[in-house]
């Protein structure tokens, strides 16, 4: 492996490597399996400030929770065990339509290690019918 040709992170090959960059390396006892690579890994450009790769998976699942309720009902919490950050997503604002699709606005916050952080961004629904964040920023303080 070392002098095969082969490229690969380091970070990958160490006990609980996970890369906020790159794959998410899962370890199982079970000898047939390998390793798993999401199907569908996030744009680091569509990530909330603070928040990594490995987190935004699940915040997302949230936010397409929240998105789904047609009011402005309350947050929808998320929590990663494996790195100790939690969160909470809110669609804030009636839906409108862009380009021809239904869209919300939402704040997402992000905390890990005391440290608190703010988001703002823009999701759409697709037409398969699912929601596609199509922008995220640092929430201003005002």
């Amino acid at each position: 492996m070392l002098l095969g040709g082969c490229s690969m992170q380091l970070s990958s090959m160490l006990p609980g490597g996970v890369s906020d960059t790159g794959p998410t390396v899962v370890r199982t006892s079970d000898p047939d399996v390998t390793g798993s690579i999401p199907l569908h890994m996030a744009s680091t450009g569509n990530i909330p400030t603070g928040m990594s790769a490995i987190d935004w998976p699940l915040a997302r699942a949230a936010l397409r929770e929240a998105l789904l309720r047609t009011d402005d009902g309350p947050s929808v919490p998320w929590e990663n065990p494996a790195s100790g950050a939690r969160g909470t997503v809110t669609p804030i604002a009636a839906a409108f339509t862009k380009d021809g699709m239904p869209c919300r606005n939402f704040i997402a916050s992000h905390v890990k290690d005391g440290i608190e952080t703010w988001s703002e961004g823009l999701a759409c629904r697709t037409d398969a019918n699912v929601w596609d964040v199509k922008s995220v920023k640092p929430l201003k303080k005002s």
